[in-house]
C-alpha cells in the first residue's frame, strides 16, 4: 500500500517485488493481494472512517501506519476477516522507533471501527467518496451522472475471470462445464475467481488463455473487417505484449508480426505464445519507428493509455493517473496513429484501441485523424460483431465498452476500438 499510494508504484509492481510476499504460500499471497486490492477499491471510504474516527491525521512521518489502518479497515468494513484477527494483526504491526508510541491509538480505532464501522459505511456514498475528483467530473461530463455512477459502483467489486479459447469452434458449451464457467454473449467464458490459473483444465495443454471480454473485441473486429479468405494475410500487432490479441490473430490462421518495445513485455508474450502452441513473428521496436518491408494488410494498434476503463482489475489506476496523464498519453497515442496508418496498404483495415474511456484517448483521437486528412473512412461495427451489445456501440459506429455493461454478469473491462480501411490511392 505505502509504495502504490506514497512511491507511485504500480499495483502488480509492488507486490511482485515485494520480499515478504514471496515466502508466503500462494493462499496466503492471494490472501495478501486481496488485502490490498480491497483497500484500494474501497480507499475514500476506507479514509472516510479514519477521519471519523481519528481527532486529526497521523503525522507525515507515521504516513505507513495510516496505511497498516487503511489495511485493518478494509478487512473489518468489506471483508469476511474475523474482526478480532484484523485488529489483532493490525495493531501488531504498529511497532518501531516511530510507530510503536501510536499503537494504543491504533488499537482504539481499530475497535471503534468495529462497533462504528457498518453503520458509518452504509451512509456513505460509496460511489463518490472512491472515485477521485478529476475522473468523477470527466466521467459525469460525457456519460452523465447515471451512467458515471454505475461505473464507479462496477469498481467496488472484485472481476471475474474471463477465458478466450484458442479455438473458436473448441466447444465453447463443453469448455464452459469443465470450467464452471458460463459463456457471455460476446463469447468469452467467464467464470469466477479463486484457485490457480494455471491448475484449471485446459492452461497446461494451451487450451485458451486469460483476457476480459472486452479486451477480446479489437481482434475481433478486425479480423471480421478482412472479409471470407483471411488465412495468411499479414498482420501486425503494435504495442502487442502481452499478447492475448496477437493470439488471437494468429489462431485464426493470419500471419502475425508482433511489436512491442519492452523486453519483458515480449518474454512474456514468447513464453504466453509457446504455452499455446501459437506463431508470431516477434519484433523488439519502438511502434511509432518501426517500418515493415512492405504495406500490409491489417494493422491493430492498441496503444498505450491512462488505462482507466481497467479500474475494476487495477484499483491503483485511480489513484496513480491525473488529467495530466491523459493530455500526455493522448499527444503519444496521435503520434502511434499516424505512424500505424502509414504501414497499411489501399484498401487494409486499421483497428485503433485503448482501454480507456476518457473521450481524449479514444473517439477524439479518431476524429482528430480523419479529420486531419488521413486516407481512411471507418467501417462501422454492428452490434452482432460485438455479442449484440447495441449500448456499446456509439453512433459513429465505434465501440465504447463501460464498466457497467453486462453488469448483471459481472461488468467489461472498459475499451475504446474504431475500425477504419484505408482508401485506394
Amino acid at each position: 500500500m505505502h509504495d502504490v499510494l506514497h512511491r507511485r508504484r504500480p499495483f502488480d509492481d509492488a507486490l511482485s517485488g515485494h520480499p515478504d510476499l514471496s515466502a508466503l504460500e500462494p493462499r496466503d499471497r492471494a490472501f495478501a493481494r486481496l488485502i490490498a486490492a480491497t483497500t484500494l477499491r474501497r480507499l475514500g471510504q476506507i479514509d472516510a472512517v479514519i477521519a471519523h474516527c481519528l481527532d486529526r491525521p497521523l503525522p507525515d512521518k507515521a504516513a505507513r501506519g495510516t496505511d497498516i489502518l487503511r489495511t485493518g479497515m478494509a478487512q473489518i468494513l468489506f471483508m469476511d476477516t474475523p474482526s478480532h484477527a484484523a485488529v489483532d494483526r493490525t495493531v501488531a504491526q504498529f511497532e518501531g522507533r516511530v510507530l510503536t508510541p501510536y499503537r494504543k491509538l491504533a488499537n482504539a480505532i481499530m475497535r471503534r471501527a468495529v462497533r462504528e464501522g457498518a453503520a458509518l459505511t452504509a451512509e456513505q456514498d460509496a460511489a463518490r467518496l472512491n472515485t477521485p475528483e478529476w475522473l468523477w467530473q470527466a466521467w459525469q461530463a460525457a456519460h452523465g451522472d447515471d451512467i458515471c455512477r454505475q461505473i464507479a459502483h462496477m469498481h467496488g467489486q472484485e472481476p471475474m475471470l474471463d477465458i478466450t479459447l484458442k479455438a473458436p469452434d473448441a466447444d465453447p458449451a463443453g469448455w464452459a462445464e469443465r470450467l464452471g464457467a458460463e459463456i457471455l454473449p460476446t463469447g468469452t467464458l467467464r467464470r469466477a475467481t479463486g484457485g490457480l490459473v494455471r491448475d484449471l483444465p485446459g492452461f497446461a495443454d494451451g487450451a485458451w488463455w486469460v483476457q476480459d471480454a472486452a479486451a477480446s473485441l479489437p481482434a475481433k473486429l478486425l479480423i471480421g473487417g478482412l472479409g471470407e479468405t483471411i488465412e495468411g494475410m499479414k498482420i501486425v500487432d503494435l504495442c502487442a505484449a502481452p499478447g492475448g490479441k496477437t493470439a488471437q490473430l494468429a489462431a485464426a490462421g493470419l500471419d502475425v508480426t508482433a511489436i512491442d518495445r519492452s523486453p519483458a513485455r515480449m518474454k512474456r508474450l514468447s513464453e504466453n505464445l509457446d504455452r499455446l502452441g501459437l506463431k508470431a513473428e516477434m519484433i523488439e521496436a519502438a511502434a511509432e519507428d518501426w517500418r515493415p518491408p512492405e504495406p500490409v494488410d491489417a494493422i491493430l494498434l492498441d496503444a498505450p493509455c491512462t488505462a482507466t476503463g481497467t479500474i475494476r482489475r487495477h484499483p491503483d489506476i485511480a489513484w496513480l493517473k491525473s488529467a495530466a496523464d491523459v493530455a500526455r498519453m493522448a499527444e503519444v497515442q496521435s503520434r502511434l496513429l499516424t505512424a500505424a496508418g502509414d504501414l497499411v496498404k489501399p484498401g487494409g483495415i486499421l483497428v485503433y484501441s485503448v482501454c480507456s474511456i476518457q473521450p481524449e484517448e479514444g473517439p477524439a483521437q479518431i476524429a482528430a485523424f480523419l479529420t486531419d486528412g488521413a486516407p481512411f473512412e471507418r467501417v462501422p461495427v454492428a452490434p452482432g460483431e460485438v455479442g449484440g451489445l447495441a449500448e456499446a456501440v456509439t453512433a459513429d459506429g465505434d465501440v465504447l465498452t463501460l464498466p457497467c455493461h453486462l453488469a448483471e454478469k459481472g461488468g467489461l473491462d472498459g475499451f475504446f476500438a474504431a475500425r477504419l480501411r484505408r482508401l485506394d490511392s
